[in-house]
C-alpha cells in the first residue's frame, strides 16, 4: 500500500476533499487539491480549511514516508500548526512539505527515549507557480506505552 493510499484509507479527510498524492518520498511530499467548486469560498476559489487540509496531509505524507519504519513503536501526531494565505489561490492547487530536520537526528531523539518534536514546512502553490500559502506543522513522535 502506497503512502497516499495508506492516508486515504485512515484519514477520511483526505478522500472526501479527493486530494492527489503526487510524489510522497522522505525528502518531500507534493499532494493536489483540484479545483471543486463545493470546496470553494466566496471568491471561487478553494476554501481556506481546504487548503489547511491540503497542507496538513502533505506534512503527515511526508512524516509517514520518513518515520513508517518508527510506527511500530511511536504514532506520528501534529502537534500544532500555522498558515498564512498569501495571495488568492483559484483552481486546483499544490501543496509540497519538506522536513525542517533531519529524520536522523529525531530518530535519535526517539532512540535516546525523548518524544521529539520537528517541523515540516509547507508551500501551496496555484498552476501558474504563485505561493498562495505558506504553513508549517510541527509533528511529534509519541513513542507507545
Amino acid at each position: 500500500m502506497s503512502i497516499g493510499e495508506m492516508l486515504a484509507a485512515t484519514v477520511p479527510m483526505a478522500r472526501t476533499l479527493n486530494l492527489q498524492f503526487l510524489e510522497t518520498t522522505s525528502e518531500r511530499a507534493v499532494l493536489a487539491l483540484p479545483d471543486q467548486a463545493d470546496y470553494h469560498n466566496h471568491v471561487g476559489g478553494p476554501h481556506a480549511g481546504a487548503m489547511f487540509t491540503l497542507g496538513e496531509s502533505a506534512s503527515g505524507a511526508i512524516v509517514l514516508a520518513a518515520f513508517g519504519e518508527q510506527l511500530s513503536r511511536a504514532v506520528p501526531l501534529a502537534v500544532r500548526a500555522e498558515i498564512a494565505y498569501k495571495k488568492l489561490a483559484m483552481g486546483p492547487v499544490t501543496a509540497t512539505a519538506t522536513l525542517g530536520r533531519p529524520a536522523a537526528e529525531v530518530v535519535a531523539e526517539l532512540d535516546a527515549g525523548r518524544r521529539p518534536e520537528f517541523p515540516v514546512a509547507i508551500e501551496i502553490r496555484r498552476e501558474d507557480g504563485a505561493v498562495t500559502g505558506e504553513m508549517t506543522v510541527v509533528w511529534t513522535l509519541r513513542p507507545n506505552g
